[in-house]
Protein backbone atom coordinates (compact mmCIF):
# COMPACT_ATOMS: atom_id res chain seq x y z
CA UNK A 1 0.00 0.00 0.00
CA UNK A 2 0.98 3.45 -1.05
CA UNK A 3 1.82 6.34 1.36
CA UNK A 4 -0.61 9.52 -0.14
CA UNK A 5 0.50 12.46 -0.28
CA UNK A 6 -1.04 15.09 2.25
CA UNK A 7 -0.12 18.23 -0.33
CA UNK A 8 1.69 21.30 -0.54
CA UNK A 9 0.68 22.78 2.98
CA UNK A 10 0.31 19.96 4.42
CA UNK A 11 0.41 21.81 8.52
CA UNK A 12 1.49 24.84 6.97
CA UNK A 13 -2.06 26.58 7.14
CA UNK A 14 -1.93 27.48 10.61
CA UNK A 15 0.96 28.82 10.42
CA UNK A 16 0.04 31.03 7.54
CA UNK A 17 -3.26 32.01 9.04
CA UNK A 18 -1.60 33.00 12.42
CA UNK A 19 0.68 35.91 10.73
CA UNK A 20 -2.07 37.02 8.27
CA UNK A 21 -5.13 38.52 9.57
CA UNK A 22 -8.05 37.13 6.75
CA UNK A 23 -9.17 40.38 5.28
CA UNK A 24 -10.22 41.53 1.73
CA UNK A 25 -7.88 42.66 -0.53
CA UNK A 26 -9.02 45.92 -2.11
CA UNK A 27 -8.71 46.38 -6.03
CA UNK A 28 -5.14 48.82 -5.35
CA UNK A 29 -3.64 45.52 -4.41
CA UNK A 30 -4.83 43.47 -6.85
CA UNK A 31 -3.99 45.40 -9.60
CA UNK A 32 -0.57 46.39 -9.67
CA UNK A 33 2.21 47.01 -12.50
CA UNK A 34 6.00 46.24 -11.91
CA UNK A 35 8.48 46.88 -14.76
CA UNK A 36 11.41 43.94 -15.81
CA UNK A 37 14.45 44.63 -13.58
CA UNK A 38 12.70 46.09 -10.76
CA UNK A 39 13.16 44.45 -7.19
CA UNK A 40 10.29 42.86 -5.34
CA UNK A 41 9.87 40.90 -2.29
CA UNK A 42 7.24 38.04 -1.99
CA UNK A 43 4.97 38.52 0.90
CA UNK A 44 2.05 35.98 1.10
CA UNK A 45 -1.21 37.78 1.40
CA UNK A 46 -4.54 35.97 2.79
CA UNK A 47 -5.71 34.85 0.00
CA UNK A 48 -4.37 31.44 -0.80
CA UNK A 49 -5.11 31.22 -4.34
CA UNK A 50 -2.16 30.78 -6.61
CA UNK A 51 0.20 31.36 -3.64
CA UNK A 52 3.80 30.45 -3.49
CA UNK A 53 5.38 28.55 -1.49
CA UNK A 54 6.12 29.23 1.72
CA UNK A 55 10.13 28.53 1.48
CA UNK A 56 9.86 31.91 -0.63
CA UNK A 57 8.34 34.04 1.77
CA UNK A 58 10.51 37.38 2.23
CA UNK A 59 13.09 36.83 -0.75
CA UNK A 60 14.26 39.57 -2.99
CA UNK A 61 14.19 39.24 -6.26
CA UNK A 62 14.44 41.08 -9.60
CA UNK A 63 11.52 41.00 -12.46
CA UNK A 64 12.46 38.71 -15.47
CA UNK A 65 9.41 38.47 -17.47
CA UNK A 66 5.58 38.66 -17.29
CA UNK A 67 3.05 35.76 -17.84
CA UNK A 68 0.38 36.74 -18.05
CA UNK A 69 -1.08 38.63 -14.87
CA UNK A 70 1.75 36.82 -13.10
CA UNK A 71 5.96 37.73 -12.78
CA UNK A 72 8.84 35.35 -13.38
CA UNK A 73 10.49 36.28 -9.94
CA UNK A 74 14.57 35.46 -9.73
CA UNK A 75 16.99 35.68 -7.03
CA UNK A 76 19.94 33.82 -5.60
CA UNK A 77 19.89 30.75 -3.63
CA UNK A 78 24.12 30.61 -3.37
CA UNK A 79 26.69 32.36 -5.51
CA UNK A 80 26.09 29.97 -8.41
CA UNK A 81 22.04 28.93 -8.18
CA UNK A 82 19.82 30.90 -8.78
CA UNK A 83 16.02 30.59 -9.11
CA UNK A 84 12.90 31.24 -10.79
CA UNK A 85 9.56 31.07 -9.61
CA UNK A 86 6.47 32.55 -11.04
CA UNK A 87 4.14 35.06 -8.16
CA UNK A 88 1.15 36.65 -9.10
CA UNK A 89 1.02 40.28 -8.53
CA UNK A 90 -1.01 40.42 -5.39
CA UNK A 91 1.64 38.70 -3.90
CA UNK A 92 4.85 40.86 -5.08
CA UNK A 93 6.09 44.13 -3.21
CA UNK A 94 7.82 46.79 -4.37
CA UNK A 95 11.12 46.62 -2.38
Amino acid sequence: MSQRSHGLFIGRTRNLSRHNKPSTLGISKLIKRFDVGSKVIISQKSNFRNIPHPRYRGRIGTIVEKRGDAYVVEFSVSKSIKRKVIVPQMHLEKF
